[in-house]
């Protein structure tokens, strides 16, 4: 199969955190576009689990590797209107910025402690992260912690992803009480107007 090509296969094959941030600062511009002609659905799939599981209301959402902000006006729509997101990119930032759905953005990378108390959101989502390049389950013991008992994690991870120790991680975390299953995704591909995309999945999980 084909790799990726142009701003996709730029952020793909970065090989730092900062290379990661430069690529998709110079992918601002055109991403949701772009994203939009390939048919992307995981903010969809992500954001009908969280709503299945988490009832709407004013307690704050935490929308980790926020990007453009494409699911901000989503979550305002179905009822959760206290959203703080968080990227690595700057340019995205500010994208998000200007569409003015967010209470707080702050530029922070996943997989390193964040600056949030125990149980300051109620829900948690986060799509296109835990993805080739990206991060993968380091991030997910500080997305736990930040998310209050009873709260919900919905995310979505590439398959290499699930594969290569997330799953694993998943388990650790039930197993250990920290963590209980609520639903998983059939595999689906999420850019279907890209030849080169490898399926994912969408999981929700509740915070013991």
């Amino acid at each position: 199969m084909a790799g990726h090509e142009g701003h996709l296969g730029q952020v793909y094959a970065a090989a730092a955190p900062e290379d990661i941030a430069r690529a998709y600062d110079a992918w601002a511009e055109t991403y949701d576009s772009e994203m939009a002609r390939n048919g992307y659905c995981h903010p969809a799939v992500c954001l009908a689990l969280l709503s299945r599981h988490l009832a709407p209301g004013p307690a704050p959402i935490l929308d980790a590797g926020c990007g453009t902000g494409l699911m901000g006006d989503w979550l305002a729509i179905l009822g959760y209107p206290r959203v703080e997101g968080l990227d690595l990119s700057e340019g995205m930032l500010a994208r998000a910025r200007a569409k003015g759905r967010y209470s707080a953005l702050h530029r922070l990378a996943l997989g390193q402690p964040l600056p949030f108390a125990d149980g300051a959101y109620a829900g948690v989502v986060s799509t296109g992260v835990f993805t080739t390049g990206h991060v993968g389950a380091e991030a997910l013991p500080e997305l736990i912690r930040v998310t209050r008992p009873g709260g919900v994690l919905s995310i979505t991870v590439k398959d290499t992803v699930w594969e290569q120790g997330f799953a694993a991680a998943i388990a650790h975390e039930v197993d250990a009480g920290r963590l209980a299953w609520l639903e998983e995704t059939p595999p689906y591909v999420s850019m279907p107007g890209d030849a080169a995309t490898i399926p994912g999945r969408c999981i929700a999980l509740s915070r013991a």
